[in-house]
């Protein structure tokens, strides 16, 4: 199977709604849209400002979860209530419905029995409130898995606290005080990230969507209070209902540009093997790597 992607080199928040509605779908009943709200202090966050016209037309509510950082220097989004304050400090409570899934506990756990290496995805218990989910994803690098987009928002942006912990550790842990690094290998962290994002796509099956922005192309992540610059000029908006092919094809995007900063951003992924949540992904069968892009 195909998959289509969409795709626009125009970036305005009128352009995602309209990518959005190329994809022909109807989320049903109560939808999540899950954003990244930015950590305090970073500088290439995606603001509630430019997603608005999408979260309004779906009627969706924002949703978020707590970080799993286990030193207070990093952030200061692994607590409810000074996550809540950073929501209304960058703006996300002004325009919306702001639902922050693991406020309160215990997370919901979902069983993976087909995992690579997580038999379980621990989340925000108030994820099952939904009928549908928007996922919007800000295309970038990433400190530890390479790049960041669909895939990332569903796994680690949909974790809770012990969630993350789980993926970052690659099953060894859900105490986010542990070291992580020593467990997650470049093989081991890609695929606990593949099986957390399989096991969110398939509660959600035929009522989600996914819409990348590539702009802000930093290879450090929105959760760094202290991010890299972009080291790429802006490339654009895609959309897609499928979550594997939407990051390969923003790969593909990057790779193929005559931008001369895409080798310092591909140093970063490839370091890291960040490729392989998109082959892990796709061995899970929630997605396909073989996409038509569609330029709207």
């Amino acid at each position: 199977m195909t998959a289509t992607v969409y795709f626009s080199k125009e970036i305005t928040p009128e352009k995602v709604v309209e990518l959005y509605r190329a994809l022909d779908i109807a989320l049903p009943g109560k939808v999540a849209v899950k954003v990244h709200s930015g950590e305090k202090g970073n500088q290439n966050f995606l603001h509630p400002e430019f997603w608005r016209p999408m979260v309004e037309a779906v009627s969706g509510t924002v949703v978020e979860c707590n970080t799993a950082y286990g030193d207070a220097t990093v952030g200061v989004r692994d607590h409810t209530d000074s996550h809540l304050q950073l929501l209304a400090e960058h703006g996300w409570t002004k325009y919306f419905t702001v639902d922050l899934m693991d406020a309160e506990g215990p997370d919901i756990i979902w069983p993976i029995p087909y995992g690579k290496i997580l038999k379980e995805n621990h989340l925000g218990k108030n994820i099952v409130n939904y009928d549908s989910m928007l996922v919007l994803a800000h295309f970038k690098g990433h400190p530890m898995g390479g790049y960041g987009g669909a895939l990332k928002q569903l796994a680690i942006g949909c974790a809770s606290r012990a969630g993350k912990a789980l993926i970052h550790s690659a099953g060894a842990t859900d105490d986010r005080f542990q070291t992580w690094e020593q467990h997650a290998s470049k093989v081991a962290f890609p695929e606990a990230m593949a099986d957390a994002a399989a096991s969110v796509v398939e509660h959600f099956s035929g009522k989600i969507a996914f819409i990348n922005v590539m702009k802000n192309l930093s290879v450090d992540c929105d959760c760094c209070a202290v991010a890299e610059d972009p080291c790429m000029k802006d490339i654009g908006i895609l959309s897609s209902t499928d979550p594997v092919a939407i990051d390969q094809a923003c790969i593909d995007l990057v790779m193929n540009s005559d931008d001369p900063g895409k080798d310092h951003f591909m140093e970063r992924v490839n370091s890291l093997n960040g490729i392989h949540t998109i082959e892990a992904a796709a061995e899970l069968g929630i997605g396909t790597r073989d996409y038509q892009l569609i330029e709207i």
